[in-house]
């Protein structure tokens, strides 16, 4: 075994473990790859960079276009609309069709992308049919697929695989060399998934789980009760005439405010501004732990004391004036976004634009060029700010024009509170009641810009930056009374203008590992997320800082016309066909023409298949099917940079005699029981790895051990390649094999067990049916 062997597997090992902790992007770790291998001078620059140039990556981007073009035209939806309506309210004629209808489509189009398109289809069927959303939306990320194997353009390691070919010199399979096999595994997986699967399948509808329907189990209907209550605004109550955004209830207490109860008068989904008033009831949901523990106790006292400007001035700590200028990387953002507190350690009072001067909400305003910034900070920490050719750091000539005598106090933390022993992070004083701590007065002694661990005292006083009406909020909160008896019927959260609905994450989302609080969800969207379903389990507290992921389930409550404009949001994909965008109907037949146009040439070898691709690329924008805007965000960069950053593995392994020896150890292990045993342990290998690793990458690093395999046993690589190809893409056992079964995890309410339950015998038929079918169209 040589030295760049060795470096090779020592790379392909590491990538392994990457791809199965999941602690770093799968994009990522394939540039890692590529570079790894640049460096250790296993390829030559020109063959690392050649994965962006590859034929497969640019067809793999211009098909996932092209996908896009048929599914903003409405062609998918068209015919899927039409066969459903055949199956009726059957479950087995649904699960065919479905099945059916996904595959057929996923042979031409995306498998992501069909199985997005279908998924608020087949919601909206499950409600009328009563049908459970678990038995249907597993079959269709499975159906999808099974039909991405029947073409060549289907997934991307069809066309990996084929490439592959064609670069070892041999003849590469074409547009629907893989349809005869692709075909006869699809219909033998829905027949499984007809037959048998389906019985295997969890009975679950989280909507109804969440949401209190009749199908609830009596531990779900517990735990919704649990958390959804009555609250009474007194008469007096210092809540009287404020919003409810200012109210606190949501940021300080963490309780979704679902209707207002007022006069007789039940209002849904009421906004952030309605005013409150005296005997209203609120019903709310989430936990009530931090309003009990509001109750009874004095938590701050305000000082009469005024607190002045110069006492947050100290011989370390100073005052000073930041000016935006053009080219800085804060314009555009606001502090919370570009961290301004922890990148430079320093605390803004207030932002002075032109002649208006921002004193509150401060974390949350857009920087301009020409802002300037008084902020407090430590003297070194401002000394690294001036080296920022793009800030301008200056002395105040003088903070009258900023008022702050307005927004300073002091406060004392009593003996009793709870914010005694929290620290600055957990008492949570700035996200819940806006106050800023600038400084603790300890026994006499001044801390200033205290740590964010630091613990509050009994005693303490904090000088604080806030708003006079944000401590009256925390009074008003402890006067709030809770009604003992729980609503006992949960449909008047619905009516003909307020909707409960679920809304998943995209394929093509922006939003992964943000949470709630950065996208600003309820103001910009007006929607209360009540619960997110991940992992098979309900989550419903403290949703604000929850950094969402994809294949999480968000039940979102709201106006139905609120819940129609993020269904336009290209980032949210909301499962009910009322909040879809409208499709671009006009153009459907001409997208599908094109399309056609597309295909005819490749299938009669005229034309080669990227070229073809991008020549229809460029015919469905300017014939208007789909606009560059909608093209640039169809386009899966994650992917496209995976495939581009993995392919010189491949060049690694075969140049350096590394697929050689794992074929030769392979042979040598089975070779003996001939190459139908060889090609199940390929299948077996490649399904394996795809449930911890991409199909892509999968396709990448096995598709030049099969070719080296052939070549040792003497045998046509054909069917091994195709082998490589169909198990690359049986990723049944897993929620994170494939993205189509993450999308449908949460709407369906499935756990990881769900998918090993169903996926595991699934897979045993497609290893089945491929040792049987294989070797009849592709001898060896």
């Amino acid at each position: 075994m040589t030295a760049e062997i060795i470096t090779v597997l020592v790379i392909l090992l590491a990538a392994v473990v990457l791809f199965v902790t999941e602690r770093v992007r799968e994009d990522l770790i394939a540039l890692i790859v590529m570079v790894s291998l640049t460096l250790t001078g296993l390829v030559t620059p020109a063959e690392a960079l050649s994965g962006f140039s590859n034929p497969a990556v640019v067809t793999v981007w211009a098909i996932l276009i092209l996908s896009a073009a048929l599914s903003r035209t409405g062609v998918a939806g068209l015919l899927g609309r039409r066969v459903l309506r055949l199956a009726g309210a059957s479950e087995v004629r649904l699960l065919l069709v479905i099945m059916l209808m996904v595959g057929v489509l996923s042979g031409f189009m995306n498998s992501i992308g069909v199985a997005s398109l279908f998924l608020p289809v087949v919601i909206d069927i499950s409600r009328r049919t009563k049908i459970p959303p678990s038995k249907l939306l597993m079959p269709l990320a499975f159906a999808a697929l099974l039909g991405g194997l029947n073409t060549l353009i289907g997934t991307p390691p069809n066309i990996l695989v084929s490439e592959a070919l064609r670069q070892a010199g041999l003849e590469p399979f074409r547009m629907f060399d893989y349809t005869p096999v692709g075909i006869v595994v699809m219909t033998a997986g829905i027949a499984f998934m007809v037959l048998v699967g389906r019985r295997l399948l969890p009975v679950r509808d989280i909507t109804r789980e969440l949401a209190g329907g009749e199908k609830r189990s009596q531990k779900a209907l517990y735990e919704l009760h649990e958390r959804m209550v009555m609250l009474n605004v007194p008469e007096g109550s210092a809540l009287v005439g404020k919003t409810l955004a200012g109210s606190r209830l949501g940021s300080a207490l963490g309780l979704n405010v679902v209707a207002v109860i007022r006069n007789g008068q039940t209002q849904l989904a009421p906004e952030a501004e309605t005013m409150l008033k005296a005997g209203d009831r609120l019903l709310v949901e989430g936990k009530l732990e931090k309003l009990i523990e509001l109750h009874g106790r004095q938590h701050l006292e305000l000082e009469d004391e005024q607190l002045a400007v110069e006492r947050l001035v100290t011989s370390d700590i100073e005052l000073v004036e930041v000016e935006v200028g053009d080219g800085s990387s804060l314009i555009g953002q606001t502090l919370s976004q570009v961290g301004f507190r922890y990148r430079y350690k320093a605390i803004v009072l207030a932002v002075r634009r032109g002649e208006l001067v921002l004193r509150t909400n401060l974390e949350t305003i857009p920087l301009q060029a020409g802002d300037v910034l008084l902020a407090q900070g430590r003297r070194e920490q401002i000394e690294s700010m001036r080296e920022e050719s793009t800030l301008q750091v200056s002395e105040p000539r003088s903070t009258d024009v900023y008022q702050l005598q307005e927004r300073l106090m002091m406060v004392r933390v009593p003996e009793g509170s709870s914010l005694v022993g929290k620290t600055l992070v957990t008492s949570r004083l700035g996200d819940a009641f806006g106050l800023g701590v600038m400084g603790i007065v300890r026994e006499g002694e001044t801390l200033l810009m205290p740590e964010p661990d630091e613990p509050l005292l009994a005693g303490d006083t904090l000088l604080v930056k806030g708003e006079m009406e944000n401590l009256a909020a925390v009074d008003g909160l402890q006067q709030l009374e809770i009604q003992l008896e729980q609503p006992s019927d949960l449909d008047i959260l619905e009516s003909e203008e307020v909707g409960l609905v679920e809304a998943v994450l995209s394929p093509y989302t922006t939003l992964v590992g943000k949470n709630l609080r950065e996208l600003y969800f309820r103001n910009k969207y007006g929607l209360s997320v009540l619960a997110i379903w991940r992992g098979g389990r309900a989550y419903r507290s403290n949703l604000r800082d929850m950094a969402l992921q994809f294949g999480d389930a968000l039940l979102l409550h709201g106006a139905r016309e609120n819940i129609r404009v993020l269904g336009s949001d290209p980032d949210f994909l909301v499962l009910t066909e009322e909040a879809q965008e409208a499709p671009r109907l006009n153009k459907a037949y001409l997208s599908l023409l094109i399309m056609v146009a597309v295909l005819l040439p490749v299938i009669l070898g005229y034309v080669n298949i990227a070229i073809a691709a991008i020549i229809g690329v460029i015919l469905m924008v300017l014939s208007g099917c789909i606009t560059m805007e909608e093209a640039y965000r169809s386009i899966q960069l994650k992917a496209v940079f995976l495939i581009a950053g993995m392919l010189p593995l491949g060049i690694a392994l075969q140049q350096t005699g590394t697929a050689t020896l794992i074929a030769q150890q392979m042979v040598l292990l089975v070779g003996g029981l001939g190459p139908l045993v060889v090609m199940a342990g390929l299948f077996i290998l490649a399904a394996l790895a795809s449930q911890v690793m991409p199909n892509p990458a999968v396709a990448v690093l096995l598709s030049p051990i099969a070719l080296t395999i052939a070549a040792d046993m003497g045998v046509s690589p054909y069917p091994l390649m195709m082998t490589v190809a169909v198990s690359a893409s049986a990723a049944f056992l897993s929620p994170v094999g494939h993205p189509a079964n993450i999308l449908v995890m949460g709407p369906g309410g499935y756990r990881f067990s769900d998918y090993t339950r169903v996926g595991m015998p699934l897979t045993l038929v497609v290893l089945v049916i491929s040792m049987i079918v294989v070797p009849l169209f592709w001898p060896f």
